[in-house]
């Protein structure tokens, strides 16, 4: 068996420069400007500095202040994504996406026809460049964590005097692989947190070698049985899990943290619609309804509640989700102070699933042309992009009601 694990490189960052390509060489990171904004992505020029996604965007500005910040786009993201994955498919349809930037494939039927592992790789690599101008990285191994950490070392570094490119493409020999695997860090394998690391520290755990070297029952007593168990059989390159394709997604939700508490019902049903209106076009988009509208709400003090409800029939629509999602809104009491709002659907199914029941129905019997008028958004938005068309409620100042 043969498994690629493909990463693409900055891969929030790099789509928006392909928009901004005059922003090209200098520090960018994707993510929230405000006080509370987190990074969710930096190119390699403003990872030189010290900055890395998940790090609060202030202390970013305090290592990077030149760097230049951009809001994120999902939507947008999502839909290169598909492209992206459809270039893997074509390949192999043995494609496992693990996010929108990164998946693993299974290769081993596609060598007599497309030539050896490395130069599947390549192929790879070419195509993604050609079709959407974009870079990623390409890792090879007979089992998964191995390709996975392959393609970490195929990928660009961040260095002082700029980014250095890296092989794009590194591969694991078969027969090499303890080779490979025992000098790095044992924070490299998949499980090693903080605290496990901590645990095997006091073991005298070092390097992947260290482990793979103690007794499994040594493992097993500092770790617990399955973390133990499961541990010690990387450490040996053990593996046995295949590639999986086709996954279906068990919710599709979006959140977000608010640069201050919302306070108001108002405001936060209008972020309600925001949101409403990015879950429903995810779903018409991955071709599945789903049955039951979560809501979730973190206070300003880290409280954090969650509020459901299901629908009769499954539905991918924004006015739908919007609907649930503001109704549940109505028994909670926001005075306190929001900091995060989230919204998702779950139980979700193909969209043949789909049945309208007469509680869908507007006053005039309306939603066959919420359908339609849905659909003529999602092409608008497939045509001249994310932003070109929303939710007219949206057009007014964010918070403008808030105090």
């Amino acid at each position: 068996m043969t498994i690629l694990h493909v990463d693409m490189d900055a891969f929030f960052v790099s789509v928006e420069l392909l928009r901004r390509p005059e922003l090209r060489g200098q520090p960018v990171v994707v993510g929230g400007s405000g006080s509370r904004g987190v990074v969710a992505a930096a190119n390699y020029e403003a990872r030189s500095f010290g900055v890395h996604s998940a790090m609060p965007s202030v202390r970013a500005r305090r290592l990077c202040p030149q760097a230049v910040f951009l809001a994120g786009d999902h939507t947008h993201y999502s839909a290169v994504s598909r492209r992206v994955m459809a270039v893997f498919r074509s390949v192999t349809p043995l494609v496992e996406p693990i996010s929108l930037d990164e998946a693993f494939l299974d290769v081993s039927g596609a060598r007599r026809l497309l030539g050896s592992p490395t130069e599947i790789a390549h192929l790879v690599r070419n195509r993604v460049l050609a079709e959407e101008g974009l870079t990623c990285s390409v890792g090879l191994a007979q089992v998964k964590f191995l390709a996975k950490l392959a393609s970490q070392q195929a990928k660009p570094r961040a260095a002082a005097a700029g980014p250095t490119p890296g092989a794009g493409v590194f591969e694991v020999a078969a027969g090499r692989e303890l080779d490979f695997l025992r000098p790095l860090p044992v924070e490299r394998l998949w499980g090693v947190g903080p605290a496990t690391l901590a645990r095997l520290q006091r073991l005298g755990v070092r390097t992947v070698g260290d482990l793979a070297d103690l007794p499994v029952d040594t493992v097993v007593a500092t770790l617990g049985k399955a973390a133990g168990a499961h541990l010690h059989a990387l450490a040996h390159a053990v593996d046995p899990r295949r590639v999986e394709p086709e996954q279906a997604p068990k919710s599709v939700g979006h959140e977000e943290t608010f640069s201050r508490d919302h306070h108001r019902h108002e405001t936060l049903a209008l972020e309600i619609v925001r949101m409403a209106d990015a879950v429903g076009t995810r779903l018409r988009a991955a071709g599945v309804v789903g049955r039951t509208v979560t809501l979730k709400i973190r206070f300003g003090d880290f409280r954090t509640i969650t509020r459901s409800a299901t629908v009769a029939a499954g539905t991918d629509s924004s006015r739908e989700v919007g609907r649930v999602g503001r109704s549940l809104l109505d028994g909670i009491d926001p005075s306190p102070g929001v900091r995060l709002l989230g919204l998702s659907v779950s139980q979700l199914g193909p969209d043949g699933d789909q049945q309208l029941s007469l509680d869908q129905l507007g006053p005039d019997g309306d939603v066959a042309d919420w359908v339609g008028a849905e659909s003529a958004v999602d092409a608008i938005r497939a045509r001249f992009g994310a932003r070109s068309v929303g939710p007219a409620s949206l057009t007014a100042v964010d918070g403008f009601l808030d105090e």
